[in-house]
């Protein structure tokens, strides 16, 4: 797992980590039943406190996303399916919002819109 954290951001440090495994495990990149660093190691891999994993890994348990076994360690939740589906669909309803506020601002209307998107959707190869 690749996590690139910048000390010149406004966003925490501890939300840069938390958004880059939530959008991991939503990418499918983090698989269900995956195990993730422990926090010590993952603390020192980022240069980063102990806490702000701990707080990360806390965070994403309450939210559904990681489950902590005491002694054997963190891994990705499994059998959460609709919990990662909805948190899908949450993520592309986001960036679709942004999207329609730049085609507004820019003239472009609702059926241009609707055949780029048709254009786009068929010519994007499924991952």
């Amino acid at each position: 797992m690749k996590i690139l954290i910048s000390n010149t951001s406004d966003t925490p440090l501890y939300q840069q980590i938390k958004d880059q495994i939530t959008d991991a495990i939503l990418k499918g990149e983090l698989k269900e039943g995956e195990l993730l660093p422990s926090i010590r190691s993952f603390a020192n891999d980022l240069r980063v406190s102990v806490l702000t994993i701990r707080r990360v890994y806390d965070d994403l348990e309450e939210e559904g996303y990681l489950n902590s076994q005491v002694g054997i360690g963190t891994f990705v939740s499994t059998g959460n399916t609709e919990l990662l589906r909805e948190a899908k669909r949450r993520l592309v309803e986001y960036k679709m919002q942004d999207m329609l506020q730049t085609a507004k601002a820019l003239g472009i209307s609702r059926q241009e819109l609707n055949d780029m998107m048709e254009i786009l959707y068929e010519e994007e190869p499924e991952k």
